[in-house]
């Protein structure tokens, strides 16, 4: 595409910044979060309210489903056991077995995140996502028809390349439409739907235990069954109802080949509103491909292994939880029914929702700080573990469940945060492919943590499982260890950040390019911005 058409185009916007284009670096320091002249702050907010309406309720409703055929396998361990039609009596699974079967599928998360994120950024990011949804249904679909333990393993690995890619892909996404301090909360908005998911399916699956028996199906397949057609539905949706990435004024869409066949999405902004936000965001519309050395400058750079640290902590509780809340519940409540098992483990997600909706709008006003909005759920999370390791007694177990109330509290916002500081690092110094690389590392990579809880610990340890005042004690207290590795890796990536010249006040500004340590950089109206903490002026959650 050649220069003038989009230069000219630009020069005739009638733009929120047109008088602020060359701002006095002393000017950065003026609020102009709050009345400024140069910039139309409401104008602005109004785009970002259009695109919120646009892209987050799809995002939500993918992420449900995803996450609610990916975890459904925990609850399939507790379903209908008094008939012995649970996961373990009808595939003839063994606990060690049905721990391998949930490793394996991080196995290939972690293995495939990258390329899948890579391949994201080279394809219309709308088709990719709808391609991991339409996957992960067919795959869930299929596991109603699982009858040993290969079958089982196959469709776990199946389901892990399927869906890879899919959560970085999700945070590479918005940094397509939204500045990086503007994604924490929004990242927060569509991983509520694992809470809620998480919530949805342990009350649903109360009903599902009431059609055991109905059409030869036992209860845990007639619940694969069902969210896998309503995924593949939703995927094909998707084509048609996520805006592909924006377009600089005059660039036409490449419709050749295979795109050609594919439906197209409507644009998500037109006309002033397109206009206001190429200004606010012009360093997404001007990229070049990015090359292997581009990518190489990523993988090598520090700041991702702090960050992947962190997630390695955070995710690998969460993902014990998921699996084995329902576990850990029956061996401080031995004498709960399924169906009580299940209705039980939907307040620990409820709680991470809650957490999610108080402290990501804060995070994002206050994103010079990300690690202490990190560090204290974390604390938290630490606190509930222990309170579920060594509280109650045989006769009053119930403080043990209160202590997973407050590990899922403190599980809410640490994972969208992680990916938010994420993008905040990587954007400025390495353009779209630092995203979407380091994402996906950080996120793959963290995964290991998920393999971790879920093949060596709880029922995978044999000795932690043995009934008993002490089981999954020690389960418990790995755990801790690994969650007190984040904080530690949180205060290390703010001690460096700031030694090394990208910690608040001193990160770079947003490049258009991939390699943006070397070449010109767009200092566009939201990177200005962003070189203030916007605090708690003007507050408002719709912001």
């Amino acid at each position: 595409m050649a220069g003038d058409p989009i230069g000219k185009e630009a020069e005739a916007f009638s733009s929120p910044y047109a008088e602020g284009v060359a701002m006095r670096s002393n000017d950065f320091h003026d609020d102009r979060e709050v009345g400024a002249e140069t910039i139309d702050l409401a104008k602005i907010e109004r785009v970002y309210r259009k695109l919120d309406l646009r892209i987050i309720p799809a995002f939500w409703v993918l992420y449900f489903l995803c996450s609610a055929i990916r975890s459904s396998v925990g609850l399939a361990q507790t379903m209908n056991t008094a008939q012995q039609h649970d996961l373990g009596h009808e595939l003839h699974l063994k606990p060690k077995q049905i721990s391998t079967g949930l490793a394996l599928f991080y196995v290939c998360y972690v293995l495939f995140d990258l390329p899948a994120n890579l391949i994201m950024t080279k394809l219309g990011p709308h088709v990719w996502m709808s391609r991991i949804v339409i996957g992960v249904g067919i795959i869930g679909s299929c596991m109603t028809a699982m009858r040993a333990a290969w079958s089982f393993y196959l469709l776990r690995l199946l389901l892990g390349i399927v869906i890879a890619g899919m959560w970085p892909g999700m945070a590479y996404y918005l940094t397509l439409f939204y500045p990086p301090s503007r994604t924490g909360k929004r990242i927060g908005w569509y991983f509520t739907a694992a809470q809620v998911s998480a919530a949805v399916v342990g009350l649903v699956s109360a009903g599902f235990q009431e059609m055991d028996g109905l059409g030869g199906l036992v209860g845990f397949q007639w619940m694969f069954l069902l969210y896998g057609l309503v995924a593949i539905i939703v995927g094909v949706g998707l084509l048609w109802w996520l805006p592909d990435r924006p377009l600089a004024p005059g660039e036409v869409r490449n419709r050749n080949g295979w795109r050609g066949w594919l439906p197209e999405s409507k644009p998500a902004l037109e006309g002033e509103d397109a206009k206001i936000h190429y200004d606010d965001l012009t360093r997404v519309y001007h990229r070049r491909l990015w090359t292997m050395r581009d990518l190489g400058r990523v993988i090598i750079d520090w700041r991702v292994w702090p960050l992947m640290i962190m997630y390695f902590g955070v995710v690998g509780v969460g993902i014990g939880v998921q699996n084995y809340g329902t576990v850990i519940i029956k061996g401080a409540i031995p004498n709960l029914t399924g169906v009580q098992l299940s209705l039980l483990f939907a307040p620990i997600w409820i709680f991470d929702l809650m957490a999610i909706l108080l402290v990501t709008p804060f995070s994002d006003r206050f994103h010079q700080h990300r690690a202490l909005f990190f560090s204290v759920p974390v604390c938290i999370q630490i606190l509930g573990l222990l309170v579920t390791t060594y509280a109650g007694s045989k006769t009053n177990p119930w403080p043990r469940y209160g202590g997973l109330l407050l590990v899922g509290f403190g599980l809410g916002p640490t994972v969208p945060i992680t990916m938010t500081w994420t993008n905040e690092i990587f954007q400025p110094r390495h353009g779209e492919v630092g995203v979407a690389a380091a994402s996906a590392l950080v996120s793959g990579l963290g995964n290991l943590g998920s393999i971790l809880t879920t093949y060596a610990l709880y029922t995978g340890w044999a000795e932690d499982s043995k009934p008993g005042p002490k089981q999954y004690r020690k389960s418990n207290l790995v755990m801790v260890g690994i969650l007190c590795l984040s904080i530690l890796s949180s205060a290390v990536m703010t001690v460096l950040l700031k030694v090394c010249g990208d910690g608040p006040g001193g990160k770079k500004i947003s490049s258009a390019t991939s390699t943006s340590e070397t070449e010109g950089v767009i200092i566009d109206g939201a990177a200005r911005r962003e070189l203030q903490e916007r605090g708690l002026g003007r507050l408002c959650w719709r912001r």
